[in-house]
């Protein structure tokens, strides 16, 4: 960000001095104040547009594949449900309870209840814990 003000106040002081350059030594008479004006603007809207490309483009990051697969025989012997794996996948992603309620199009009580059958079932209390121990069960990469 800083490498990108620098690079711009430097070219609006090299455009000045060449304004002035051309202002001194050959257009003092023939050109008016609104063709300076007119050049000035059109130049820094070019840029001002270039600029703000470069700078809003989304950056792409490169996420490696993994071939992980669950144990689902390891889902039946707990108990766990697929909606209930749904709930302990999009909690592992930090999701919230509201919005893993508005993902799955249900209510925020049956999100809570499915958190609570998840703490029994993997026997933790908190979400950090079910996470930890499905990651170390192989119910979750």
């Amino acid at each position: 960000m800083k490498r990108t003000i620098f690079l711009y106040g430097l070219s609006l002081a090299a455009l000045i001095v060449a304004l002035k350059l051309l202002e001194f030594r050959f257009m003092v008479h023939s050109l008016s104040l609104e063709i300076y004006l007119s050049t000035i603007a059109v130049l820094f809207t070019a840029f001002g547009v270039w600029a703000g490309l470069k700078l809003t483009r989304p950056k792409t990051v490169l996420v490696p594949q993994t071939t992980y697969q669950f144990d689902t025989k390891r889902l039946e012997t707990l108990g766990i449900s697929k909606r209930e794996y749904e709930v302990l996948e999009l909690m592992a992603k930090g999701l919230s309870n509201q919005e893993i309620a508005d993902t799955l199009f249900v209510s925020l009580n049956t999100i809570k209840t499915h958190s609570s059958n998840l703490f029994l079932k993997l026997d933790s209390k908190r979400r950090t814990q079910a996470i930890q121990r499905a990651k170390e069960i192989g119910l979750l990469p």
